[in-house]
């Protein structure tokens, strides 16, 4: 895995210390090489993370005129390799960075179609004056830009433009109501005004015509109809998406929670790579602990298992790196415990596969078995409804793991929404009303469901499904939740440990065959993930099978009213909350004044706001506020 970085300059010469700083502070993601590309109006750089080929694979790479850097993994790249030597190129290297520059040599910009891996890359085309950028179908890797007439800078995270100093960082208020609403900001917005991701499954182009966008794949549409034997043909792709994920030339395992995803995962693993070495951790509070689990599924399998305890004062110690490393507002707290394991995983290996992909590909998560309850709750008369939903909310707060009060009450929140935005209003922090009743004046009008929702309103029109159907809420999870939050997670936790972090799950061909399912094969009205533990039968553990679905969380709730306290209560103070001149200070104060005298459990839109108070301290110097036009 790499880091990447560039400046094209069209009309001008290009930053080229801009891009050095840009290289450094992204050092992280590659901390085995740097090495730079400096033509005319191209300036690139990279940082390796040496993963296949060690001796010959270094980028930039450059053949026939065009230079590539690229960010990520090729799976399919030996036979990829063979169709292009057939085709009359020659290699010089074993790398897939190689097979990845021919590939756009014989197939110009339409290339992306034939890799299939993750990645964001950049190619400078030389003989066309043009610079290439591609991400992968699912987003795997990250790629910022920003376009300013006749120049793109670009890079893996915000804190290489930040560096690079030619970018402007201005907030963008429309993508704080997202990122209020939804917990991330949704691609390709970024929290800065101008400054865009490109989108998963697209190529930008930028050249003396400006930057065009072309999206070269898309999930397919559900079928009516089950494919025979269909648990033994997601076995097998699944098998060989695994065995493809264990090639490398540095130490490969695997992460195990003990959960149904990641033991599924380490059960194929074992099959192609033995000794196996595994990897957990867990924490001291019960309720969130899953370290019982992965011990029981490291015996049953017989791998060589590793497992670490925190507490939450450890996790917590984590905050100002986390924050720093995430670059732009995230409120999802598990990227805590998946940096604290990926850090501990790199210790003893350079590349690690995980169970990431599961829950959005088979229905996984606790809010489709909502989902039909909710449609019917919805032709409720009102007054019946309000009376339901005052009697939930006398129901006491507790602190646990996903504790029922905690069900009932996120329940109700999504209920009353317009069927495409049932989901996102479950799962995320505050609803547009909330939202607004803590801005300040100026900022209040913003928070509409419009704009709070407008990716996710967008993705629904073009998705061509049913309005409040499975096959639509499927598809948010897959392309909206799992692309904006559990892989940029996934990504910036591994990275910041210098680690690859590779999802099976995530291979074009099961997400296509899983895509193609009828969702009525992946839960039921009681149950989640019907078919995928139906294939998994004799592979994984039955107790695991069977137990109930944890989450890698951790205990925000306790920790605000405990251990966070003193963090929170400065970070949500009133002099704090008047400095950043986003909240309003008496809305705010009474949101953790309820939470901390146990009256709700107000969890996510506190943990939101203090990530939220967390980054504007760090990013406040350059950060500037414009009122939307």
């Amino acid at each position: 895995m790499c880091g990447i970085c560039g400046d094209v300059a069209l009309l001008a010469a290009p930053d080229v210390d801009g891009v050095r700083r840009a290289a450094r502070a992204i050092a992280h993601r590659g901390p085995d090489a740097e090495s730079f590309f400096f033509e005319g109006p191209a300036a690139l750089g990279h940082r390796r993370l040496s993963v296949l080929d060690l001796a010959t694979g270094d980028q930039p790479m450059t053949r026939e005129g065009v230079t590539l850097i690229f960010n990520g993994e090729a799976y399919d790249f030996a036979a990829l390799r063979e169709e292009l030597r057939g085709r009359g190129h020659p290699f010089e290297t074993r790398s897939d960075t190689e097979v990845v520059l021919r590939a756009y040599l014989e197939w110009g910009e339409n290339f992306a179609e034939h890799v299939q891996g993750m990645f964001a890359l950049a190619l400078w085309d030389a003989r066309s004056r043009k610079l290439v950028l591609a991400r992968d179908r699912l987003g795997k890797k990250p790629l910022y830009y920003f376009v300013s007439g006749a120049r793109c800078v670009f890079a893996s995270e915000l804190k290489a433009l930040a560096a690079h100093g030619g970018v402007p960082r201005e907030l963008d208020p429309d993508a704080l109501i997202s990122y209020l609403a939804c917990e991330y900001v949704p691609a390709p917005q970024s929290i800065y005004r101008g400054i865009l991701k490109l989108p998963a499954a697209h190529v930008g182009v930028f050249d003396q015509r400006g930057f065009r966008l072309r999206r070269y794949w898309d999930l397919p549409a559900p079928s009516g109809v089950a494919p025979p034997d269909a648990e033994r043909e997601l076995i097998g792709l699944l098998d060989a998406a695994v065995k493809k994920r264990l090639v490398a030339d540095v130490p490969v395992g695997v992460f195990l929670s003990g959960g149904v995803d990641s033991t599924a995962i380490a059960a194929l693993a074992v099959r192609h790579k033995q000794p196996l070495r595994t990897f957990s951790i867990g924490f001291t509070e019960d309720s969130f602990d899953e370290t019982p689990w992965s011990q029981l599924a490291a015996e049953r399998l017989g791998t060589d298992h590793l497992a670490q305890k925190f507490s939450g004062a450890e996790c917590l110690e984590l905050l100002p790196a986390a924050v720093a490393q995430l670059d732009e507002p995230f409120a999802d707290p598990s990227f805590l415990p998946t940096l604290l394991l990926s850090r501990f995983t790199r210790k003893h290996v350079t590349v690690a596969l995980a169970g990431d992909g599961g829950d959005e590909l088979f229905a996984g998560y606790d809010p489709f078995l909502a989902h039909r309850p909710a449609a019917l709750f919805a032709r409720v008369p009102r007054p019946l409804r309000s009376l339901l939903s005052s009697a939930v909310h006398l129901l006491p707060s507790s602190s646990r793991n996903m504790s029922l009060d905690f069900r009932l009450k996120q329940f109700l929140r999504g209920v009353d929404a317009q069927p495409s935005l049932r989901h996102q209003s479950w799962i995320g922090a505050l609803l547009p009303a909330e939202i607004a009743a803590l801005l300040r004046p100026e900022l209040r009008e913003r928070a509409t469901p419009a704009v709070a929702y407008h990716q996710v309103l967008e993705d629904a029109a073009r998705s061509g499904a049913r309005p409040g159907s499975v096959d639509e809420a499927l598809r948010f999870y897959l392309t909206r939740y799992l692309a904006d939050d559990i892989l940029v997670k996934a990504d910036r936790a591994s990275m910041a440990a210098s680690l690859e972090l590779r999802a099976p799950f995530l291979d074009t061909a099961v997400v296509e065959f899983a895509a193609r399912l009828p969702w009525r094969l992946k839960m039921s009205p009681t149950k989640t993930k019907v078919l995928l533990k139906r294939a998994l039968r004799g592979l994984v553990p039955e107790e695991i099978l069977r137990r109930p679905k944890k989450g890698f969380g951790i205990p925000v709730a306790a920790w605000i009213r405990g251990p966070l306290r003193p963090l929170i209560e400065e970070a949500l103070s009133e002099k704090a909350l008047r400095e950043g001149g986003i909240f309003e200070p008496a809305a705010v104060r009474a949101l953790l004044q309820t939470h901390l005298e146990n009256r709700a459990d107000l969890r996510k839109p506190l943990w939101t706001l203090l990530m939220f108070q967390l980054w504007q301290k760090q990013h406040a110097q350059p950060v500037t506020l414009r009122s939307a036009a």
